[in-house]
Order: structure tokens, then sequence, then C-alpha cells
């Protein structure tokens, strides 16, 4: 089973967008299946392949969700924030601004989904597949 500073050895090798899919394999050879980040204050649950569960602390002030959905508007908020055009926190911002309850990094099916506060999928991203990639 993996430790939250395993994972977080992982993320902090992240710099841009271009890195995320590496990123997504390392933490899927940790065994990690899945994890959710919740908006509202920054806290993810990570889901192990053998079905445990570690959840991290928050990592900002409480925000606030829009109650009303807007997956138009978090395609552009995700686009802009994958050319490098916004840094984390002003993601999340827009994120809860667009109705973004959590969004899930599945590890093995390899995809982002974004999920409003109905519990209904937003947008499906797929994350792209790094074969003969090398660890970050």
């Amino acid at each position: 089973m993996f430790t939250l500073e395993q994972l977080a050895a992982a993320h902090a090798k992240v710099k841009t967008g271009k890195d995320f899919p590496r990123y997504v394999q390392d933490i899927k050879r940790l065994g990690l299946a899945y994890y959710d980040f919740f908006v509202t204050d920054g806290h993810a649950e990570y889901v192990a392949d053998s079905g445990e569960m570690i959840a991290s602390p928050a990592i900002y002030a409480r925000k606030t969700i829009a109650t009303t959905p807007e997956a138009d508007a978090l395609r552009h908020i995700i686009s802009i924030h994958q050319q490098g055009q916004t840094d984390f926190e002003t993601f999340c911002q827009q994120a809860a601004d667009a109705g973004v309850h959590y969004w899930r990094t599945d590890a093995v099916n390899l995809a982002c989904i974004y999920v409003d506060m109905a519990g209904q999928d937003m947008v499906n991203e797929p994350i792209p597949d790094v074969l003969g990639y090398e660890s970050l």
C-alpha cells in the first residue's frame, strides 16, 4: 500500500500539464486505482487496487461550489489550465465556479472525470497512455 508521502513525491515532479500522464502512470505503479480530489477544500481520497483508502488533509480554505453545473465553461477552464495559463489554485476556484464538486483521476481506465454536486459527470476526459515512458 502506498503512503501519502509517496504520492506527494510523485506529484511534486509534475511541472506542467504534459507531465500529468506520466504522473498517473507513476501513481498507478504504486498501486493506486483512483483518487478523488474535492474542490471544496482540496483534500483527496486515494483508493488502492486492493480497495484500501487513505485521505489527505485540506490544502486551502473552503470554496463555495456553484449549484448550477456549467460543463462548457469547465471544458474551457480545463483547456486553458492544460496550456499553463492558470495556476492550480486559480484552476480550483474556476472549477468551483463551474460547479465541480470533485474530480476523479482514474489510473486504471486513464480518465479524469469531473463531477457536480448532484453526483453527475460533467466532463470525462481521457488521460493519454504513455507507453514506454520513463518515470518522472
